[in-house]
C-alpha cells in the first residue's frame, strides 16, 4: 500500500444541524465547522430546525450574525416553514439555498401537515430546491405535489426501498427530484440500533439489512451522501434524543467502503463534492482541496472537534485521516489543528 496522500476536492455536506443559536451546548458554529474541516468538508449547509425555527427573515438574520463571528469553513443556510409564513419567502430567497420541510416527526417537532404542501410549494417562487424529510408513509404524496407544481425537490436521508423506489419512479416520469443518503443508513442496520440502545435513536430509523443492501445496489441512483450531522450530548442520547454526529466519520467510512470494493473513488468525489455543488448551485473554487493520510484506524470519539463527545461508529474500522485542508490557497486545517480564525469562513 502506498503512503502517498489521497487528494480530494473540498467536500460539501448539504445537510447538517449546527444547533446555533439556541442549543450551543450540543454544538455551535465554531465547533461544528471545525468538525467539518476535520472531516474534509470545506462547505456545509445548515438546517432551520433550531430551538427557535428559522421561519422568518428576522430569525434568519440573527442566525447569520452568529455564524459570521464563528465559522471556519464556508456555510450556507436553508429556510423553514410550517405553512404559516409564506409571506416571508420573498424576503429570504436570495439569502438561503433552499426551503426545508418536515413531513415526519423529528428533532424539534417541526412537522407539517401534508395538506399544506400544495400551497407551500406554490408559494416558493424560487428555482432553489425544496428539501424534504419525507419517509415511506408520505413520500408518494410529496412527490405528487412536486409533479403538480413543477417544483424541484430533494428528498433527504433516504433510508429504505419503500422510500427510494417511489423517487426513482417519479424521476423516470419527469419529476425534478434528487435524493441523498446518510452514512448511518448505509453502514448501520436495525440490529446495530438495538445494540446501541438509546444511542441508536435516529430519524428516519435504522432499517433492516435488506434495505441497506437495496440502497447499496442502487447507489448510482442516489445523488449525494449527506451526513445529517445531528449532535446531541451523551446525556441527551441516554434520554433517547434522535440524531447522530457524522461530519468527522463520513469520509473514513466511505474510504473504507472503497477498500472493500463497495464503491469507487469517483463515487466519493461525485456524491460528496461534484453533485452536492451542482444540487444547490454552489460554484467550485480554485486551490480548495483535502489531503488524506491512507491509514486504517479504529473509530472513536477521542479528539473529535464536535461537542457531541460520542459516535455510533465507535469500534468500527475507518480509513483515511484528514492530514490537511486547503481552502482558497490557505491551509485551514493540519494535523488535527484548526488554523483558520473564527469568522474567517464565508457565508455562502
Amino acid at each position: 500500500m502506498t503512503n502517498e496522500l489521497i487528494r480530494l476536492p473540498g467536500l460539501v455536506d448539504i445537510h447538517v444541524h449546527l444547533r446555533d443559536p439556541g442549543q450551543t451546548h450540543k454544538e455551535n458554529f465554531l465547533s461544528g465547522t471545525s468538525a467539518a474541516l476535520a472531516g474534509g468538508f470545506t462547505s456545509v449547509f445548515d438546517m432551520p430546525n433550531n430551538a427557535v425555527a428559522v421561519t422568518s427573515a428576522v430569525i434568519l438574520q440573527e442566525k447569520l450574525a452568529s455564524a459570521r463571528r464563528q465559522i471556519v469553513c464556508d456555510t450556507g443556510f436553508y429556510f423553514g416553514s410550517l405553512g404559516d409564513n409564506l409571506d416571508e419567502f420573498a424576503k429570504v430567497a436570495d439569502q438561503v439555498w433552499g426551503l426545508k420541510l418536515y413531513l415526519n416527526v423529528t428533532t424539534g417537532g417541526y412537522k407539517i401537515d401534508a395538506d399544506y404542501l400544495q400551497r407551500i410549494f406554490a408559494a416558493w417562487q424560487s428555482d432553489k430546491p425544496i428539501l424534504l424529510h419525507a419517509e415511506a408513509d408520505v413520500i408518494s404524496t410529496a412527490l405528487q405535489v412536486a409533479e403538480e407544481t413543477g417544483q424541484r425537490v430533494h428528498v433527504c436521508h433516504v433510508s429504505c426501498r419503500a422510500e427510494l423506489e417511489p423517487i426513482l419512479a417519479a424521476r423516470a416520469a419527469g419529476v425534478k427530484v434528487t435524493c441523498g443518503v446518510t452514512p448511518h443508513h448505509l453502514f448501520l442496520n436495525e440490529a446495530d440500533g438495538r445494540r446501541l440502545g438509546t444511542f441508536g435513536a435516529v430519524k428516519p430509523e435504522l432499517k433492516p439489512q435488506v434495505d441497506l443492501d437495496y440502497l447499496w445496489e442502487h447507489l448510482t441512483d442516489i445523488d449525494v451522501v449527506e451526513s445529517d450531522h445531528a449532535p446531541h450530548t451523551v446525556a441527551e442520547k441516554e434520554a433517547g434524543t434522535f440524531g447522530f454526529p457524522g461530519l468527522e466519520t463520513t469520509l473514513p467510512l466511505l474510504l473504507q467502503a472503497e477498500r472493500e470494493g463497495r464503491l469507487t473513488r469517483e463515487d466519493i468525489v461525485a456524491k460528496c463534492a461534484t453533485n452536492p455543488r451542482a444540487l444547490v448551485g454552489l460554484t467550485g473554487e480554485a486551490d480548495t482541496f483535502v489531503e488524506v493520510e491512507p491509514l486504517e484506524f479504529e473509530i472513536t470519539a477521542a479528539g473529535m472537534k464536535s461537542r457531541a463527545g460520542w459516535t455510533p461508529y465507535a469500534g468500527r474500522t475507518g480509513f483515511g485521516r484528514v492530514k490537511r485542508v486547503t481552502q482558497r490557497g490557505a491551509v485551514v486545517y493540519e494535523d488535527g489543528k484548526i488554523l483558520a480564525a473564527p469568522g474567517s469562513g464565508r457565508i455562502v
